[in-house]
């Protein structure tokens, strides 16, 4: 059953009616309580969204959107089936629970929730993610940049139907070779800085005009023009040249195998492209999943309590609420058995009241440390300009208080595998609060937390060798089984010799080097 809503309702319940008073629920119900969180979300909290479709779909149905990363269309892969069986497994056997809901970033935004819910937590996953998430979606500029939340389910229709076409028309198995291999590179197929946005017909205008530029200034002469050696010692020879026109060094190595693997087809070409632009699009995601889920449980705790505070909601509804949200929120300590690193509900939802704190009830300390949030009075200003300008590095490099440090009883620790004990060098002092707060930053840094990996040479036109370099920090070497294994992954695509040199960052020396050839298909 799908449930189609594009903006609030009038608001029809007078004040103090209740909305419902039991678990069970019908959509007309849910259709009231989507219009009653409306009217707060938006009239009050000031949140801008896209038109929301909300889907009630089975738990079976909630393990097939698991395994399929989210998306409510995609192509076949064995893969997902794979997905699916651990994680229906797992639910079964009671060793995982399922989400409430699954929530798209698409324009209208796609909202699954759960038949197997109670009103109480329709209530609450609405609140959650058709206002808390949409918004999010909507206005943060990672996805403002990278996404086309009005493109990306009719692209999907579309790669799902062109694999299709693939799989009858070369065959099951050659569509799984190009992408098994494509999938392993996947975390590899993203640009780190998004291009500016040009329409179909500007590209195709920039495309003409390359074109005649290079027929324009194309002369025989070039080519007795001796090779010379770069700076770089990694990358000299005979590839130098054509290393040059190729614009290497690249960091998108699936665009790079779809532009110039010389053994690809045009529709195994479309294969990777479709492979990266999903990477692209949820790359975005892994940058502000702190403050994306902290928005959104933000947003569901200010719409639940002003519900409840109006006398639309029972208290056993409040009860029910507030143990669902004591368990996303909740944060195991230190030495806690369960402990498995920062919860980013706990952090993001922490981090958002306390903005909301230092803006409506100032202390000494927060003015002094946020001089021009403290006081204002404007709470939903001051987090609708955070969930836009931030991601969850700069954020909490921004807005992390020494308050929020204490409450969550933070510190940092330093540990040398050199030394066989481990040092506590961050504690709760002003000193302690900005080395907790830019460790923490850090953490979140996505550019610091991949392997720095490039392409660095493409000798087209002799012996085909594709060479890579990785970029090594703090003696962080890449793991050797999996690095071969995507190496592989890497030489099947491009079909041709390929090598990885592994070189120290600070002193340039290169420390491993890996090979790998790639196997008929």
């Amino acid at each position: 059953m799908v449930l189609m809503k594009t903006e609030a309702a009038p608001a029809v319940h007078a004040r103090g009616k209740l909305l419902f008073d039991g678990p069970e629920w019908d959509f007309d119900l849910v259709g009231r309580v989507y219009d009653a969180c409306s009217e707060i979300a938006l009239d009050e909290m000031g949140l801008d969204i896209y038109p929301n479709q909300i889907e009630v779909i089975t738990s079976e149905q909630m393990l097939d959107a698991y395994a399929s990363i989210g998306m409510p269309l995609l192509y076949r892969h064995w893969s997902f089936g794979k997905r699916f069986a651990r994680e229906e497994t797992l639910y079964r056997k009671g060793a995982r629970g399922l989400a409430y809901e699954l929530v798209i970033n698409s324009n209208p935004c796609i909202n699954y929730i759960m038949e197997e819910n109670t009103m109480t937590m329709q209530t609450l996953v609405i609140a959650h993610a058709a206002f808390g998430h949409n918004h999010f979606f909507k206005n943060n500029y990672l996805f403002k940049q990278w996404t086309r939340a009005d493109a990306i389910l009719d692209y999907l229709d579309f790669a799902k139907t062109y694999v299709t076409k693939c799989e009858e028309r070369y065959g099951l198995e050659a569509v799984e070779h190009v992408l098994d291999n494509a999938h392993a590179l996947m975390s590899h197929g993203v640009d780190r800085y998004a291009p500016p946005r040009r329409t179909a017909a500007e590209q195709r205008e920039r495309a003409l005009a390359r074109a005649t530029y290079e027929e324009q200034s194309y002369s025989d002469l070039w080519s007795t023009v001796p090779t010379l050696n770069t700076e770089d010692d990694h990358v000299s020879g005979p590839g130098a040249v054509e290393t040059s026109q190729l614009g290497l060094p690249a960091e998108n190595i699936l665009y790079f195998l779809e532009k110039n693997a010389p053994k690809l087809d045009d529709w195994q070409r479309e294969l990777l492209r479709i492979v990266r632009s999903l990477a692209q699009y949820l790359h975005p995601q892994r940058q502000t999943k702190m403050m994306n889920e902290g928005c959104a449980t933000f947003t569901h705790y200010e719409i639940m309590n002003t519900l409840y505070q109006r006398g639309r909601l029972t208290e056993g509804t409040m009860l029910e609420f507030l143990h669902s949200h004591s368990s996303v929120v909740f944060q195991p300590t230190f030495r806690d058995r369960r402990f498995g690193g920062l919860n980013p509900y706990a952090l993001g939802f922490e981090m958002m009241k306390d903005i909301k704190r230092i803006a409506e009830e100032p202390t000494a300390e927060d003015k002094d440390w946020f001089p021009d949030l403290a006081g204002t009075g404007d709470a939903m200003g001051a987090l609708r300009g955070a969930w836009a300008d931030f991601r969850d590095e700069s954020f909490a490099h921004q807005y992390l208080s020494p308050k929020t440090i204490r409450d969550l009883r933070l510190f940092s620790l330093d540990d040398d595998a050199e030394d066989p004990e481990m040092e506590v060098s961050a504690i709760h002092d002003e000193q302690g609060y900005r080395r907790i707060r830019r460790r923490l930053s850090e953490q979140y840094d996505v550019a610091a937390q991949d392997p720095r990996i490039e392409i660095v040479e493409a000798n087209l036109s002799g012996n085909r060798r594709l060479v890579l370099r990785h970029m090594v920090r703090d003696e962080r070497l890449l793991e050797k089984a999996d690095c071969e294994r995507t190496l592989q992954c890497l030489a099947n695509l491009w079909g041709h010799r390929v090598k990885l040199l592994e070189i120290c960052d600070e002193t340039d020396d290169v420390l491993v080097e890996h090979d790998a050839l790639p196997r008929p298909s």
